[in-house]
């Protein structure tokens, strides 16, 4: 009997959000996750029995053990080291789902999950199992488009931040989201070229730190930081669905210097250009 799904998403287009792979699992007793860190936020809603959540001390606080069960689900954000475990009597099943992008981090905000608050906890129970079923159809559905599961990844979002118990108000400012689309669309357009944050604040015909401080509240990153992940982004599309050498694809996208950029592609994806594009790449026809 199948206990175990897994599906990694064929696209990195997509920039407000996109998802990574996703799965359910029927997990064995005391079934354990980690300690490991991730690069993107990892939600896991869970269908029936029970497990723990075991996150880290975060800047020397340590933070509080969750026994958790069915209803109830748990986010991993990005970058912080957690583990997750099955109760030896009554494993867990959960459906999960890994996903990032421009708006992931006020969608978190806005669903008043994070890193200090990482168990959602439904408290309008109809829109709750909204959340489970947006989940369960992405996880049997990987043969989809992916523009229809993308679709499916905002209804997931929407019911989760109208269900969530931690819900905040909406702090969203229609003036700071169209500086930073426009920032956005300046580095969409050249990214293959030195760009610098005074070229974006001056787009933007914003002071420079006024600017940053926008763009960090709006992406959780600063602008630098955007630069490297979408022309890293651009560079593994490259990669997976051509033939240029990663020399070419390295110059294409912003990095002249092909060791520059191995090492900033192993500290996002964790393996060499050489080795992502082994596991990754699909035949090109000439």
């Amino acid at each position: 009997m199948e206990d175990y799904t897994f599906s990694l998403f064929p696209s990195e287009n997509f920039l407000d959000l996109t998802i990574y792979q996703f799965g359910w699992e029927q997990c064995a007793p005391l079934h354990s996750f980690g300690p490991f860190v991730r690069n993107h936020y990892l939600f896991h809603y869970i269908l029936s029995g029970t497990g723990r959540l075991l996150p880290v001390a975060v800047d020397g606080i340590k933070r509080e053990q969750y026994q958790l069960g069915a209803g109830q689900g748990f986010l991993i954000t990005p970058g912080i080291v957690n583990t997750y475990c099955a109760d030896k009597y009554d494993p867990w099943k959960y459906v999960w789902i890994e996903f990032d992008g421009l708006r992931a981090p006020e969608y978190m905000d806005k669903a008043g999950l994070g890193t200090t608050q990482p168990v959602f906890n439904a408290a309008n129970l109809k829109v709750g199992e909204q959340v489970r079923d947006e989940l369960l159809y992405i996880a049997s559905n990987p043969e989809a488009s992916p523009p229809h599961l993308v679709g499916h990844l905002y209804l997931f979002l929407d019911a989760l931040m109208r269900s969530s118990a931690s819900r905040r108000e909406d702090r969203s400012g229609r003036l700071r989201d169209f500086y930073v689309h426009e920032a956005v669309h300046y580095i969409e357009q050249n990214f293959h070229r030195e760009l610098t944050v005074e070229e974006l604040a001056d787009v933007c015909k914003l002071n420079r730190s006024y600017f940053s401080k926008l763009f960090k509240e709006f992406t959780d990153c600063t602008p630098q930081e955007f630069i490297i992940r979408y022309r890293l982004s651009k560079a593994a599309d490259q990669m997976k669905l051509t033939n240029d050498s990663i020399g070419e694809i390295a110059v294409k996208c912003g990095y002249p210097n092909q060791l520059h950029f191995s090492r900033a592609f192993k500290k996002r994806y964790g393996m060499s250009p050489r080795e992502w594009r082994g596991q990754n790449r699909v035949p090109v026809r000439r």
